[in-house]
């Protein structure tokens, strides 16, 4: 059982801008992410859940504790080391997909692999594969705005996964999409779980929390539970749903 992220006595302090009230967003936060696992961050707006996100996401730092990151202590990295472990080891995927309107699909997947130095031929090979994993090979060459909302949420799930990262990290991945699509996106999370992806995803909707192999639900900064189901609930109709269904 391998350990691919752990915080321990995690606290975020925030300052209101213009006030001297300091707001606490994480008030010790211990736990430990292991390698395979779905896990589901839930609780209300407000409960700690994003700012929880970004600092695993390396996105944003601790005002207190550790954070571990296979086993590299990022609590103190400095801001350009930072990125270089964000660009290596995390994947991300955002609700509001994030794809540069003026790349093609494949050149929207190759960004990440140039900052890393990944020759033109390598980064066209990965970017294909990793259009192909998520059904959207036919649709390299189109722009984001050629893409539905479903396709775009493809995209960003592909580019992702394109460095092989630790850990990938989901932040409300269905929210801007209809049912229908939304189950089409958890069918593609689904899989990527089956195939051993770490997956931790932020939501509020309990039937996705449901599909996880833990919940932690967060209230004010701190974890009221953590869940764990040997067992996750997949429709069996969508466990098995091919990720080519149009989205």
């Amino acid at each position: 059982m391998s350990i691919v992220a752990r915080v321990e006595s995690l606290k975020k302090v925030y300052g209101l801008p213009g006030t001297a009230v300091c707001v606490e967003a994480l008030r010790g936060v211990d736990l430990d992410f292991i390698a395979g696992q779905s896990v589901a961050v839930c609780g209300q707006s407000g409960s700690g859940k994003s700012t929880l996100m970004n600092i695993i996401g390396c996105l944003d730092r601790p005002t207190d504790g550790r954070y571990l990151l296979g086993d590299i202590d990022v609590s103190s990295m400095s801001d350009d080391d930072l990125s270089d472990v964000r660009g290596q080891k995390i994947g991300f995927v955002f609700q509001n997909f994030n794809l540069i309107p003026a790349l093609t699909v494949l050149e929207n997947l190759e960004v990440p692999l140039f900052y890393q130095g990944v020759s033109p031929a390598q980064r066209r090979a990965r970017a294909a594969a990793a259009i192909e994993l998520v059904g959207l090979a036919d649709r390299g060459q189109h722009r984001p705005v050629e893409l539905s909302g479903g396709q775009q949420q493809r995209v960003a799930i592909a580019r992702a996964l394109i460095n092989e990262p630790l850990i990938l990290l989901a932040d409300e991945p269905t929210g801007n999409l209809d049912t229908a699509t939304g189950e089409a996106i958890l069918a593609i999370f689904d899989r990527l779980h089956d195939q051993g992806v770490t997956i931790l995803m932020v939501t509020h909707e309990p039937e996705v929390a449901q599909r996880c192999d833990r919940i932690i639900t967060l209230r004010d900064g701190r974890i009221v539970s953590d869940e764990l189901r040997n067992e996750p609930e997949r429709p069996p109709a969508l466990a098995s749903a091919h990720a080519h269904a149009h989205g």
